[in-house]
């Protein structure tokens, strides 16, 4: 019931708590990075970028408290006006505005991919897709519905989930081969 960082931290209670807000700050500084990695769709507001593979990966190295506060620190540093959100946007327009619901789903992803990670969906292959393609499908769920607010419910599925089921599922296989291959380098140690 462990994530790939707790593996590093240190026994000293202080240095493990340094170690962890580091972490979870690397996390954040990670997604922002991926987010910069972004390919405006003419037909839709939502941007496809590699964020979803990056939050996937948050989850599985952080684990499931440490993915979300994550998230929640990245989502925060957008907020406050740091230019992190897909483009280099920032400010609470860009939080409430049309992908505003991807956002809180990053939180979802990230939370969910470590808690069932750490809860042995680990140990094969298809028990890892399977956990990661849940978990992601979270961040298009919670997206698309914040997203039925602006364009209504049909328009929300044809706009927000369809256009990136193929490449959140080649993020998804890509994260799974990358964690697995993770997990088996420790488990030779």
């Amino acid at each position: 019931m462990h994530s790939f960082v707790d593996i590093l931290r240190p026994a000293s209670s202080r240095l493990s708590t340094l170690f962890d807000i580091l972490a979870i700050l690397a996390g954040s500084c990670f997604i922002a990075l991926s987010a910069q990695i972004a390919i405006p769709l003419w037909f839709t507001p939502v941007p496809m970028s590699l964020q979803p593979l990056a939050i996937l990966l948050i989850g599985a190295i952080l684990g499931s408290r440490k993915g979300a506060l994550s998230v929640i620190a990245y989502i925060t540093e957008g907020i406050l006006g740091l230019p992190v959100f897909a483009g280099g946007l920032s400010g609470i327009a860009y939080f409430i505005g049309p992908t505003g619901g991807y956002l809180i789903g990053f939180i979802l992803t990230a939370f969910f991919t470590g808690y069932l990670l750490e809860r042995g969906w680990k140990n094969h292959l298809l028990s890892t897709f399977a956990a990661l393609f849940l978990s992601c499908s979270l961040t298009l769920i919670a997206g698309a519905a914040y997203l039925a607010f602006f364009v209504g419910p049909i328009r929300a599925l044809w706009l927000g989930i369809l256009p990136f089921l193929i490449g959140d599922l080649i993020k998804v296989v890509i994260a799974t081969t990358l964690i697995r291959g993770g997990w088996r380098i420790y488990n030779q140690e």
